[in-house]
């Protein structure tokens, strides 16, 4: 049940951030400002790194990290979980590609990238944050329980770094992103429900074997709070090296700020909800 309300909860939400980004005029300006202030970090240098992190997500690299995520299942002889992760990655990807002929509009805002303005038709949502996020849910679905924060962590830190680096090189706006990571979250809870369905209908095991892991709060909230510390830490050196310029970026981009914060947040968020509700299976 907690499965199928937490996909409930991904369509609604997936719903009213399109409405938002399409049809509220400050979503759509707030938006578009974001964009502007991811626009304003691009260098020659930072084109490359943004470049090479962006193109993990591309169609053979994804499928090879699929795979692994599938095998990875597999040696756990959890072969239930490695259908669902492969059907996971496959129809969060296959929802993404009907969505944006389906709700091809041009985004309100026009941005203009290198002086020239783009007009963005049918990006919504983002393929490479679905994508992304679908790879890190499913990572955490095919780990072992007690491996399961450091895969989230680890997993999360992808994923925005990926939708971080195509929104630099001005591929998507920011709701492009939401929209992925919500298409993979919702897909990954109908997973959930249903590897938990056909779980529950085996026996369970005898006692002190395959029993459930239980991890304290520690163990489990440390590595996404280091994940945290360690965005804040890098920030903060950036900052020390160059702080009239860092300073001043982020009072002039203010909703940038905010937005790359929201993107991080619902990222890590979705990874470590996910290991949160199933950390007591195996």
């Amino acid at each position: 049940m907690l499965a199928l309300v937490g996909a409930a909860t991904g369509v609604v939400l997936l719903v009213l951030t399109w409405f938002a980004a399409f049809r509220i005029g400050i979503v759509g300006r707030a938006d578009a400002s974001v964009m502007r202030g991811f626009l304003g970090l691009r260098r020659p240098i930072i084109d490359r790194i943004a470049n090479a992190i962006a193109n993990v997500c591309d169609p053979k690299p994804y499928v090879c990290l699929g795979a692994v995520v599938v095998v990875a299942a597999l040696i756990r002889r959890r072969g239930r979980v490695a259908i669902a992760a492969a059907g996971i990655m496959t129809a969060a990807c296959l929802t993404t590609q009907i969505l944006k002929p389906l709700l091809g509009q041009t985004h309100p805002v026009v941005v203009y990238v290198d002086g020239s303005p783009q007009f963005f038709v049918g990006s919504w949502p983002s393929g490479h944050a679905t994508a992304a996020m679908s790879l890190a849910l499913c990572s955490v679905l095919a780990a072992p329980a007690r491996w399961r924060p450091f895969v989230a962590a680890a997993g999360a830190a992808f994923a925005v770094a990926v939708s971080f680096s195509f929104l630099t090189l001005a591929w998507h706006y920011p709701s492009d992103v939401l929209g992925g990571f919500l298409v993979a979250a919702t897909w990954t809870m109908l997973g959930v429900a249903a590897v938990w369905t056909a779980d529950a209908r085996r026996p369970r095991p005898a006692p002190g074997t395959a029993a459930a892991t239980r991890l304290t709060v520690r163990q489990a909230l440390g590595p996404p709070a280091a994940v945290v510390l360690g965005a804040v830490a890098l920030i903060g050196l950036v900052a020390l090296a160059r702080p009239h310029s860092v300073l001043t970026y982020a009072r002039d981009h203010t909703a940038f700020v905010v937005g790359a914060a929201a993107i991080g947040a619902l990222g890590l968020a979705l990874a470590t909800g996910l290991m949160l509700v199933t950390t007591r299976r195996r």
